[in-house]
């Protein structure tokens, strides 16, 4: 957890952002500002926005985005620039004895991380989801707003759990599989699955006229 109280940068000025932001805020964590290539230079929220290559080395960010692939972008540049990963749990939210979060992961209010639980670095569990004893994630996982991921379940790197999506026990969820918004996981996911339904099954594309 956050315990040191230096500045952080957030790196995202968008919606997890800033929600990272306002976790950040319940938390007592002073925030420095965003780091966004796109609205370098304005504000958001009171805060001056920069380029990710401007922050200072040695600095705290945390990487407030959704999409794996982004996060784990952002995660180099800023690693190789110098700056140092930090966690952020909101207050409301509940980490169980004998569970351990990795650096840069982000658990919002809300959120119920259950008992020897292992978070990899730059994981996310949003707001009001819960992950059950014994699960293991790897780096980037992302579970959304409403999810609940059941006892000793494995999200390989950059899988994503869906808002209000279940994903059943002992269920292995491939690296960077999507598991779609309420879907029922009762089967494995292979990588770079897309799963809805309930049960889920794999997404059918409809080929284009």
């Amino acid at each position: 957890m956050a315990t040191e109280h230096r500045e952080l940068w957030i790196a995202g000025a968008g919606g997890v952002g800033r929600e990272a932001l306002d976790t950040a805020l319940a938390a007592g964590v002073p925030v420095a500002g965003f780091l966004d290539d796109r609205g370098h230079g304005g504000t958001v929220r009171g805060l001056p926005v920069r380029r990710p290559d401007d922050i200072p080395a040695g600095a705290r960010y945390l990487v407030g985005i959704a999409d794996p692939a982004v996060r784990q972008r952002l995660a180099a540049l800023l690693d190789a620039g110098g700056a140092v990963p930090a966690t952020l749990v909101h207050p409301r939210a509940l980490i169980a004895p004998d569970t351990e979060l990795g650096p840069g992961c982000l658990v919002m209010g809300g959120a119920y991380v259950s008992s020897s639980v292992r978070l990899g670095a730059h994981s996310q569990v949003h707001y009001n989801a819960t992950v059950g004893h014994d699960s293991v994630f790897g780096e980037r996982v992302t579970v959304y707003p409403g999810g609940n991921v059941s006892g000793a379940v494995l999200l390989a790197d950059g899988a994503t759990v869906g808002s209000n999506a279940v994903v059943l026990q002992g269920r292995r969820i491939g690296a960077n599989a999507f598991v779609g918004a309420a879907a029922v996981v009762t089967r494995d996911v292979p990588a770079g699955e897309v799963v809805v339904g309930s049960p889920a099954g794999p997404l059918v594309r409809t080929p284009p006229r």
